[in-house]
Order: structure tokens, then sequence, then C-alpha cells
């Protein structure tokens, strides 16, 4: 899969999840600051990039995925 079909499936994931539209999602986009996500919105995020990509995520990198670039990097490297 490449980095823009990974970011795409972010995008529609953050787009349903948070409720922003897709134009508006950037690799810059950060999940605290940004789109005021809290460790539940976070959590839940994780198990919706989990379920879609088939990975695990380690919670111990789960806290590392400040923004959109960090979880599109995060799959790309961890894709099967």
């Amino acid at each position: 899969m490449t980095e823009q079909e990974v970011f795409t499936k972010i995008a529609a994931l953050i787009e349903k999840h948070f409720n922003i539209a897709t134009d508006k999602i950037t690799n810059e986009l950060n999940f605290q600051t940004d789109l005021d996500a809290d460790s539940i919105d976070k959590v839940e995020f994780v198990l919706e990039l989990e379920d879609e990509f088939g990975a695990e995520i380690s919670d111990e990198d789960a806290e590392k995925l400040a923004t959109v670039g960090d979880a599109v990097q995060y799959i790309l490297a961890h894709q099967n």
C-alpha cells in the first residue's frame, strides 16, 4: 500500500471519528491540539486503525502517534 493510500484511509477514519472535513486533514494535523482528542478518543481511534489495517499497535506505540503523519508512517512501517 502506498503512502497516499494509507493517508486516504486514515483521513476517512478521522473524518468519521472526529467529524472533520477531509480537506482539512493534513499530515501535520495533531490529534490532541487540533482535534481536541482526549485519551478515550485516541484509544478508540487506534482501535479503528487496527481494524482498518489489520495491525496491532501497542499502547507504547499508540502514545507516540501525535499527528496524522505519525499514524501514516507507523502503518507504512508495520504493514504486512
